[in-house]
């Protein structure tokens, strides 16, 4: 069921992230204070180490000696002193509230009846069954709505659990019990079950990366207007961890030194114009206005103890002036277990991954949920160029794409559930700020479980070039190609083929202590 009416979370973040990478940019060529922790601490060579040494991290916290300093001198893990693990029933208390609010908010403001709920509904929806059975089924709103808005939700119900000191396998069960919880006493309906899975594994996806995102930004140990700007920007990133704060008294406590793990952090924003076509002609479409904001997180080639999301990147486009189309893509992938090895000049990661695809725009709709090996690959090529590459190799346990009509403007479902399998790999050649080339490529198998029946075998490369015009800002242009060949025994086979043309102006904004272009 719907429960949103708007893209308000997205525009909320992007302003408030904009703020945040003014600050960022203005700091961009030192040690980033904003992100870093207590750097006087630490000789500068542990600020820029190169990839294939191991640094000696037996710096410990003063208040606790089983929590170590990483290599940046950030702590290795939230304090436990400071962040002690709430009872289960607080990050509980915190999902309910969530969901009596926007159940009132459902009901009276934007006047759903599917939130009218009561005795009756509880009821029924209880004696549904396991979410497998007849009392289940499968939803029939607006891809975005099923496939990008209840990630969102998952990720405050999994930020819930972060916030109140649970790791990041312990808030999934939060997530998942919050989903749970809604299908059941949030809506008058039959529960959904492709609304519990994409709830549940899309806000591990997001809440993890949401929850470390504001850590970055908060430091505890500031105070005045300071402290209000990153409490607010926080407070946009992850709502419920912002409600933690308040209810633990810590939006304004003060502390003498940090509290919180951060990772080096590197920004990626480009503004311009966006052509999308409505075959493969070349600027047959439409000209709009888009705003792409990429995250890339961590030291990938770090030699640690690798925890799950310690390194992940994020992308989120938005396209404005293509009717109710908004946001066009997000997409990325988080490192769940892994290692580091090098080979000569070559340093690998490779460990298991978990990615998120969302790719929605006028002419297709698709969505992944993937589970498989990867691998990170950096080689340092002449003293102000590298070569850096990522493959994914993943099985897919569920996913959305549209019908054979493609994407239309009704409030019922416009597109199939499956799933299948996919490989996504993205090359980077980068000559520093001068110029970079970088083509992104990715290949779905997708099998439907329900809808049109079949298989549907999609292609989309991205190719892009980037030249340096001042200092860390470019102009860039890139091409985006959709292929589709759609097989099903209800139809003859179908053939697509789409594209898409951007020009830019980008900004990389890289934070000193990650070292390297990973855009």
């Amino acid at each position: 069921m719907r429960k949103f009416s708007s893209v308000l979370p997205m525009i909320l973040l992007t302003t408030g992230l904009l703020s945040y990478c003014t600050e960022l940019y203005a700091q961009s060529k030192i040690s980033i204070k904003f992100f870093a922790t207590a750097p006087e601490h630490y000789p500068s060579s542990l600020m820029l180490p190169t990839d294939t040494t191991k640094v000696d991290t037996s710096k410990k916290v003063q208040s606790l000696d089983t929590v170590r300093f990483d290599m940046y001198g950030n702590l290795r893990v939230d304090d436990p002193l400071y962040n002690k693990r709430s009872p289960w029933y607080v990050p509980a208390l915190n999902i309910v509230g969530q969901e009596i609010l926007l159940n009132l908010a459902d009901q009276h403001l934007l006047n759903f009846d599917w939130a009218r709920v009561g005795l009756k509904s509880w009821g029924s929806n209880l004696t549904a069954g396991a979410p497998w059975g007849n009392g289940w089924i499968w939803d029939n709103t607006r891809f975005a709505n099923d496939m990008f808005l209840h990630p969102y939700t998952g990720a405050n119900y999994f930020d819930a659990a972060r916030a109140s000191g649970y790791d990041f396998w312990e808030s999934s069960v939060y997530a998942f019990g919050g989903s749970y919880m809604w299908k059941i006493f949030g809506e008058n309906g039959a529960p959904e079950r492709n609304s519990l899975i994409y709830t549940t594994i899309g806000g591990m996806f997001g809440g993890e990366i949401l929850y470390r995102l504001s850590s970055n930004v908060l430091d505890d140990r500031t105070t005045g207007l300071e402290r209000i700007a990153r409490e607010t920007l926080a407070g946009i990133l992850s709502p419920s961890r912002f409600a933690t704060r308040l209810f633990d008294g810590k939006l304004g406590h003060v502390t003498d030194q940090e509290v919180y793990k951060k990772e080096p952090l590197n920004v990626t924003i480009f503004t311009g114009a966006h052509v999308i076509n409505d075959n493969s002609k070349f600027l047959s479409g439409n000209v709009s206005e888009l705003l792409n904001l990429q995250f890339d997180y961590g030291n990938p080639f770090e030699h640690i103890d690798r925890k799950p999301y310690d390194f992940f990147k994020a992308l989120a486009e938005i396209n404005i002036g293509e009717g109710r189309k908004v946001i066009n893509d997000v997409t990325g992938y988080g490192l769940l277990t892994g290692g580091n090895s090098n080979s000569g000049k070559f340093a690998f990661l490779t460990g298991l991954f978990q990615n998120y695809d969302f790719w929605d725009n006028p002419t297709y709709e698709l969505t992944t949920l993937g589970f498989g090996g990867g691998v990170v690959a950096r080689m340092p090529i002449l003293t102000n160029a590298s070569w850096y590459s990522v493959l994914h190799l993943d099985l897919v346990p569920f996913g959305g794409n549209s019908k054979r009509a493609g994407p239309d403007t009704s409030q019922i479902g416009d597109f199939n559930f499956g799933g299948g399998a996919e490989g996504k790999f993205e090359s980077t050649l980068s000559f520093g700020n001068s110029a970079s080339f970088k083509l992104v490529a990715n290949y779905y198998w997708f099998h439907t479980y329900v809808g049109e029946p079949g298989n549907n075998f999609i292609t989309i490369l991205k190719p892009r070039v980037t030249v340096g015009i001042f200092d860390n800002l470019s102009v860039g242009v890139e091409e985006s190609i959709y292929s589709s060949v759609r097989d099903s025994p209800a139809f003859a086979t179908i053939r697509s083929v789409n594209t898409e043309q951007k020009i830019f102006l980008m900004i990389y904004l890289e934070d000193s202590q990650r070292g390297g272009h990973y855009n």
